[in-house]
């Protein structure tokens, strides 16, 4: 994932018989705030309109023409109201600059000891005409937090953040290349998708077959230069102590042919069919390479579920940390409030406060210890965390989900596998809404608490039906 540096359009609201000066300090504080949060900005300049900001017709079709030559760059548009400001020049910015991102209004509050001609703004009710404009208009946006908001306070550098985890997830979910490599292991009907349905929301699945995966890496002698780097790779990430030398060569080129795939399809993320033919036919689990990957922010998820890589994305862009996919998977004693997440596991290292390589105890018992070598294994950390889960309903043809907040937790539990015990209020109401609902028993989890933002930005700007637990 890009660590580039975020860039906003920004149209500074104006109406003439409003003070000038607001205008132009607001121009100027709100250029201040963006370079405080970390952020460029694309900005017309009093050199091409009165103070920067958009109040004409001409006006507005110079800042769209701006937008327009600047739209690689930008990931999102603020809208920001020193006064009241002309609604029609900024929907006509917006309509004309056609950048499909998402759009901030903030307005700047008025000081009730200072409410002279020379100094009232009126934004407060200036925002509801710019949002009644946006709405008219057919353009999406979101809102600040607070109604009125001051550009050098802490609440907007808040929404500023929020705001760019909103941009990251809405407009990395746009144009996504899936990798679904090998095919849906027969026994997990619950991780179908519908491929069509993706592909109306701008997502894309390019296949790998599993048989094109190991006869490329049939062709690799054990000294081919990517192969030796990725065995490197792997020995620096996790602790491979009694971990047989050639099920870590057979590792580094399964981990070798997908990172070589996924470079020549433009792929960003993928789900991997594990269970079990990869035991079986090649003789290791993929759990460290697809582990390595999501610690990477390249999301990778077990059981050929693409969907549920989708969701682990969705937190990667707006946390830009490591997602893992999980199992909710067993009740922790009789607490109502906790339960148990799993994973045999891929989980990336980020998650774990204790880790190693281990063999997979499940299927082992079925293909042999020596075929199940390769999970990323320990106990996860405990910290505030974010949940999601996607999924396509192909028989009402939209995309829908579920987000919310919990933790995880320091609470005991021996058992084996990546583990983790989480709390989250009114668990049970949230597993009835899953079941009710037909989700499946996979779900994204994230160190973070960016719920608002994946909801904001799913809702508002893809148009996914979503529930948002505890909100």
């Amino acid at each position: 994932m890009s660590e580039k540096k975020m860039t906003m359009g920004v149209i500074i609201g104006n109406r003439g018989f409003f003070p000038d000066q607001l205008a132009k300090v607001g121009h100027e504080e709100m250029i201040q705030a963006l370079a405080k949060a970390g952020m460029d900005c694309v900005v017309l300049g009093p050199e091409d309109s009165k103070h920067g900001a958009v109040e004409t017709h001409e006006e507005a079709k110079r800042c769209a023409a701006l937008f327009q030559k600047n739209r690689e760059r930008l990931d999102g548009v603020i809208v920001s109201l020193p006064n009241f400001g002309d609604e029609r020049a900024i929907a006509d910015t917006m309509r004309m600059a056609r950048l499909d991102i998402p759009v901030l209004v903030q307005a700047t509050p008025d000081d009730a000891a200072n409410m002279t001609i020379l100094h009232r703004r009126d934004s407060f009710c200036g925002k509801m005409s710019a949002c009644n404009n946006l709405r008219q208009y057919g353009i999406p946006y979101s809102l600040t937090r607070l109604h009125t908001v001051s550009p050098g306070s802490d609440d907007f550098q808040n929404d500023l953040a929020w705001f760019a985890a909103v941009c990251r997830v809405a407009n990395g979910m746009r144009n996504l290349r899936v990798g679904s490599i090998g095919a849906r292991p027969t026994a997990f009907n619950t991780v179908r998708y519908s491929e069509k349905l993706l592909e109306a929301h701008g997502i894309s699945t390019e296949t790998l077959d599993l048989s094109e995966v190991f006869g490329r890496i049939a062709k690799l002698k054990d000294d081919h230069a990517g192969v030796q780097g990725k065995l490197a790779d792997i020995r620096k990430y996790v602790t491979t102590s009694g971990v047989p030398d050639a099920a870590l060569v057979k590792m580094a080129k399964l981990g070798y042919v997908i990172d070589d795939w996924m470079k020549q399809t433009d792929v960003k993320i993928s789900a991997v069919q594990c269970w079990t033919s990869m035991e079986e036919y090649f003789g290791v689990v993929p759990c460290t390479i697809m582990s390595m990957m999501s610690n990477n922010l390249l999301p990778a998820a077990c059981e050929v579920d693409v969907c549920g890589t989708l969701s682990m994305h969705a937190l990667a862009l707006a946390s830009q940390t490591p997602s893992a996919l999980l199992d909710w998977n067993n009740n922790y004693g009789d607490d109502p409030n906790k339960a148990v997440c799993f994973h045999c596991s891929n989980l990336p290292k980020h998650f774990f406060q204790d880790v190693r390589m281990d063999f997979q105890e499940i299927i082992a018992g079925t293909v042999g210890k020596d075929n199940t070598f390769g999970t990323v294994v320990g106990r996860v950390k405990p910290g505030a965390m974010s949940f999601a889960r996607f999924s396509t309903d192909d028989t009402a043809g939209v995309m829908r989900g579920y987000v919310g907040e919990g933790s995880f937790t320091n609470d005991s539990l021996n058992t084996f596998g990546g583990v983790g015990v989480v709390q989250i209020a009114e668990l049970q109401k949230l597993l009835h809404y899953i079941c009710e609902n037909g989700f499946e028993h996979h779900v994204a989890a994230n160190f973070s608490t960016t719920a608002a933002a994946v909801h904001e930005a799913a809702v508002r700007y893809l148009g996914w039906q979503m529930y948002w637990h505890g909100n």
